[in-house]
């Protein structure tokens, strides 16, 4: 590691934790030149494979700008967005893997996204799933109807 201040190459681990709830680690370090003192962060870097074998980096923003385009005109806030991008992250982190498939990403996307709005799930998912018909809609929206039927019922059971 290079010192940010002299450019030195040795420096010297003072303190280690771990932050963001696990994902990444806190290090306070010191200089052995100039003894000067700065934290460092690392964090396990999410590589997205693409189908045609390319990789990138995992980046937030970009998973979150189609989730945008599916909310517009939707009663979605910037926050609602940027927690579902967090849900996303927290989802392919929690699976392991460094690197992830591009297609893993959209499946991440849809389980939050269909409890942020259902409107904005059916537009992103039919883009998703490639919808061919509206066969394909009605599917998809009798699937969400029998969910919204099985959530009543288990709160009407724990009503009684």
């Amino acid at each position: 590691m290079h010192c940010p201040f002299c450019k030195h190459i040795d420096t010297k681990v003072l303190d280690s934790r771990v932050a963001d709830e696990g994902g990444a680690i806190r290090r306070r370090r010191a200089c052995v030149s100039c003894e000067k003192r700065f934290t460092t962060v690392e964090q396990m870097q999410l590589m997205v494979v693409k189908r045609s074998g390319a990789s990138e980096p995992f980046t937030r923003e970009k998973a979150v700008a189609g989730v945008r385009k599916a909310c517009k005109g939707r009663p979605v806030s910037e926050d609602d967005l940027a927690c579902l991008g967090q849900q996303v992250e927290d989802a392919l982190r929690a699976s392991g893997l460094a690197e992830i498939p591009a297609h893993e990403i959209g499946l991440a996307v849809l389980e939050p996204l269909k409890e942020l709005d259902e409107v904005a799930y059916l537009r992103f998912a039919s883009v998703y799933k490639a919808f061919e018909s509206v066969d394909d809609f009605a599917a998809e929206i009798a699937h969400l109807m029998a969910r919204a039927a099985d959530g009543e019922l288990a709160e009407a059971s724990t009503e009684q």
